[in-house]
């Protein structure tokens, strides 16, 4: 099945031709994922207020988002050339560029190296060796470590593999001091904790499709009961680790009466979904998996207003 996958994306090589130059450069965008690039540049923006302990320089914040982007944007690429072959299997990535033939594969991996290196090289002169290196990681551990390794052995793939989307908050705590402290590591357990019950729900909705590939998301090896009660367990997790950058940041009321509240709304709806799928109803992940995002977006809003206000 997927030699099959492999050869239909070599034929979509040659179809690549026929497509319109504005095809080929939407394509070329969505190699980068750009919801998800959203998401991994609201984690690094925030840090740099809280690092800065106020309002951070705007060119240093303009230039690491710049380098955070082409970093994901590299790794997002990649993972997509990698995941040609059971992308035009599955209902969710049929529309994906190397799938429709918008971008060759060639054209794919030539972009997610350019990426690759572009990023590495405008972060170490507009950053520091630190963040430059940091960046570097995050791409190996998404291309190799996840991709490459975990995803297609176990169904623990995005527990592990989801460290990668852990980077960015060091990335822009480094960018800001040049080092490391307990803050960011903090910030950097929280994605942790929290990519699980924000990834495993979708592998609820889409589970036919990764069974198709042979993908062990939880969704297909666990039963939605047994998924559900994993997300719970992750997501007063991660909102018990929220709540230790209270004391660790020393964090004021804005950012504690969010956490509290957001946290607590996070948790109900992954109760929710338990309940749902334990009575046998219709489980409605979905609902779990926009929260997942709305409340990751709003607990680092909070890290970025908390450190600009006097109390």
């Amino acid at each position: 099945m997927y030699k099959e996958g492999i050869a239909i994306s070599t034929t979509s090589q040659t179809a690549a031709i026929h497509h319109s130059l504005g095809q080929r450069i939407r394509g070329y965008i969505a190699l980068t994922k750009p919801r998800v690039l959203e998401l991994l540049l609201v984690s690094t923006v925030p840090v740099m207020f809280l690092a800065e302990g106020g309002m951070p320089d705007l060119w240093l914040v303009i230039a690491t988002v710049i380098g955070g982007a082409m970093s994901a944007s590299s790794a997002a690429s990649f993972n997509m050339y990698l995941d040609r072959d059971i992308d035009v299997h599955m209902k969710r990535t049929e529309n994906r560029p190397l799938v429709t033939g918008e971008v060759s594969p060639r054209g794919a991996l030539v972009f997610s190296w350019v990426l690759a290196v572009a990023s590495t090289v405008w972060l170490l002169l507009t950053t520091n060796w630190l963040a430059a290196t940091l960046s570097v990681i995050a791409i190996f551990f998404y291309v190799v470590i996840y991709t490459m390794i975990l995803k297609r052995r176990t169904e623990q793939n995005i527990v592990w593999g989801g460290i990668a989307g852990c980077f960015p908050v060091l990335i822009g705590w480094s960018a800001v001091t040049g080092s490391l402290d307990w803050p960011p590591l903090v910030l950097f357990v929280l994605v942790f904790l929290w990519t699980p019950p924000h990834y495993w729900p979708l592998s609820m909705k889409y589970k036919d499709d990764y069974d198709d590939v042979d993908v062990p998301m939880l969704g297909v090896t666990r039963s939605a009961s047994q998924v559900g009660l994993q997300v719970i367990l992750y997501a007063w997790a991660t909102v018990a680790c929220s709540l230790l950058l209270v004391p660790v940041a020393h964090m004021g009321l804005v950012y504690t009466v969010s956490a509290l509240v957001f946290g607590g709304w996070f948790i109900y709806e992954s109760h929710r979904l338990y309940n749902r799928a334990v009575h046998g109803d219709e489980a409605r992940p979905m609902r779990v998996f926009h929260a997942s995002i709305t409340y990751l977006t709003l607990i680092f809003v909070a890290v970025a207003v908390d450190p600009l206000l006097p109390f």
